[in-house]
């Protein structure tokens, strides 16, 4: 009889930034720190902002839905066309769904993304007269959105402050040693206590900007990044 082989499993470096977890120390002076971490990020990407393209909240809504799993540059060349073949919830919740799929299928996930773009937009036709609700409570009821997507609409599309915790958010707020927390719902109530409301959609914006261009997954630049002397992993000798 053949012996079963021995599957070792690959243990990630302590100092790797998957590993990382903020200190104890580091997340008592959290409200000190974030003070100028936000104000380092804001003077180093003054141009940071949504980064979908879209003209109104029901583009925004469909291109938010359309972005999981899938880069932000993608979205915008499949909405470049999609958003001139539909105009309002109506063209969505309409069309065969074989075509709203061909239309979406190289953003990836393609039959649950137009799955859940006409359920919402039926909602909307059927609750809302076909515009886009504007509360946490009504968008988070709609097909294929959840807070961070509701945060999404609200922060930039009807001005409502809202932290979006995406997987840079996510990534360097622990990384920042803000918050230990890596559930994004138990993490935004955690950043809600540290960023001023009126922050919150800016600030959002400023960490994913910085996690693209600086503090990348793969390997943080952290002897480039401008905030490394506030930052929990930046600043303990890397």
């Amino acid at each position: 009889m053949d012996k079963k082989k021995k599957v070792t499993e690959k243990k990630m470096p302590a100092d790797s930034p998957k590993a990382f977890t903020p200190a104890a120390e580091d997340l008592q002076d959290a409200p000190q720190r974030v003070k100028k971490i936000l104000a380092v990020l804001r003077k180093t990407y003054p141009q940071a902002k949504c980064a979908l393209d879209h003209d109104d909240p029901l583009e925004l809504l469909i291109a938010t839905i359309l972005s999981a799993q899938c880069t932000d540059e993608r979205v915008n060349i499949v909405t470049k066309d999609l958003f001139r073949k539909y105009r309002q919830a109506e063209d969505y919740a309409k069309v065969p769904a074989a075509e709203l799929e061909a239309d979406i299928r190289s953003t990836g996930f393609y039959h649950n993304k137009a799955k859940n773009i006409q359920a919402a937009c039926r909602a909307m036709v059927d609750r809302h007269g076909g515009k886009v609700p504007a509360t946490m409570q009504e968008l988070v009821a709609l097909a294929g959105v959840g807070r961070k997507t509701a945060n999404v609409i609200l922060g930039n599309a009807y001005g409502v402050p809202g932290i979006v915790t995406d997987t840079h958010v996510i990534r360097l707020s622990r990384l920042m040693g803000l918050s230990p927390q890596s559930d994004p719902v138990k993490l935004e109530q955690d950043l809600m206590k540290l960023i001023p409301q009126k922050d919150w959609t800016f600030f959002s914006h400023l960490m994913i900007f910085h996690g693209r261009s600086i503090c990348i997954a793969r390997k943080p630049d952290c002897e480039h990044c401008p905030v490394r002397e506030y930052c929990s992993f930046g600043r303990i000798g890397r």
